[in-house]
């Protein structure tokens, strides 16, 4: 029953061509239109809450969400850990399947992307290089480098999904791996994606990625 109502109100997001914040209708209203009890329609909302694709404003109403990757991602991180305590291999998993979005795209990238992108790309490398001299590569640099490198793509849904699959592997790996990186390897990989984007060289860049992943999942391993 939950569910049905569920899609019910999803299908009228949809009919209605509902942007995110625009209000849904109120409670009794949508108890008149779906002919349903008020305690069926608030468990309703609370899972598509739950979903990011409504948001409950006490004392306001309800209102289309967001509809981010939020939950992805913390469902990913989740079902990790979880694997992890049950003594899976994971996190290997997690890594994979960001390794296998990433280098189908690389080739896509080489040479195509704008003289601005990879300024901000060149300025990331260099911070990069600075914060290795200092010990550590921070997880945000690296975050900021990933979806720099991707946005030429613009496809918004594309970078929200690699932006999921970061969060979830770095929440996860801080929680749960030892794997120390060297914090100049680290600053070399992302410094050779960029010059093989700039050199148009589709090969070189698959390369270049496939070799940032290897290196990590041999950190991983060793840990």
């Amino acid at each position: 029953m939950a569910r049905d109502i569920q899609n019910r109100i999803k299908r009228l997001i949809i009919d209605e061509r509902l942007p995110s914040g625009a209000a849904l209708p109120t409670e009794p209203e949508l108890m008149e239109l779906l002919g349903v009890s008020r305690n069926s329609v608030r468990e309703a909302l609370k899972g598509l809450q739950a979903m990011g694709i409504v948001e409950i404003r006490h004392g306001f109403g309800t209102y289309v969400g967001p509809m981010t990757m939020a939950p992805m991602s913390e469902g990913l991180a989740f079902r990790t850990v979880a694997g992890h305590l049950r003594g899976e291999d994971s996190l290997r998993q997690l890594l994979e399947l960001r390794e296998a979005v990433e280098a189908g795209l690389i080739a896509r990238l080489a040479g195509q992307v704008p003289p601005e992108d990879l300024t901000e790309l060149d300025g990331l490398v260099a911070r990069m290089e600075r914060e290795a001299a200092a010990g550590s590569v921070a997880a945000e640099t690296d975050r900021a480098f990933h979806a720099a490198l991707y946005r030429g793509l613009a496809n918004p849904l594309l970078s929200e999904v690699l932006d999921a699959f970061w969060e979830a592997f770095h929440r996860v790996r801080t929680d749960l791996a030892d794997a120390t990186a060297d914090p100049r390897a680290t600053w070399r990989e992302h410094g050779e994606i960029v010059a093989a984007v700039r050199a148009a060289d589709a090969g070189r860049a698959e390369r270049a990625v496939r070799k940032h992943f290897d290196n990590i999942r041999r950190r991983l391993r060793s840990s």
